[in-house]
């Protein structure tokens, strides 16, 4: 973990806290769009599994505290969990098992939306969430697939041109 590596971590997560103002800002949903969770999996493919986790699971939490969104309870827990685990496990796909970025982006996808659903399944009265987890899985999929076209989109062309940046 170099320091050039922890300065990209803290960069994406300064995204992940001011794209999804500037999408409130004109209106658009974060839950349509998903915009907190194009730099997570940025981080995870491009700077590995540790800081993707780091990535992943700070920025919700940063969020909430420093705007409100996500809503600190009961939404944000279950966002630190989705978004951690996006982020490690597109690092873990990419960078470890060195997979290529369309695979590992679906695999961290998939992931996130496990442990959502592990989550839910584990604390949901806890977190007063009375929706059986798959179907708050299900749900939160179809309301925000227009964000999840996006991030399939454009997420391998952003990794790629980003990687080559990297390099130089």
């Amino acid at each position: 973990m170099t320091v050039k590596n922890m300065v990209q971590a803290a960069v994406f997560m300064a995204f992940g806290v001011v794209l999804p103002i500037a999408f409130h800002m004109v209106g658009a949903a974060g839950p349509i769009f998903l915009p907190m969770h194009i730099p997570v999996l940025l981080a995870g493919l491009l700077l590995g599994p540790r800081l993707g986790l780091i990535v992943g699971v700070l920025t919700p939490i940063l969020s909430s505290l420093t705007t409100g969104m996500p809503p600190l309870y009961p939404v944000m827990p279950m966002m630190a969990v989705e978004l951690g685990l996006y982020g490690f496990t597109g690092g873990l796909l990419h960078k470890t098992l060195h997979l290529g970025v369309f695979p590992s982006l679906i695999g961290a996808m998939i992931a996130g939306r496990l442990g959502t659903a592990l989550t839910l399944a584990l604390f949901a009265e806890s977190l007063g969430i009375t929706v059986p987890p798959l179907t708050y899985v299900g749900y939160s999929v179809a309301k925000g697939m227009i964000g999840i076209v996006i991030q399939l989109a454009c997420i391998p062309l952003l990794v790629r041109r980003l990687e080559r940046f990297r390099q130089d």
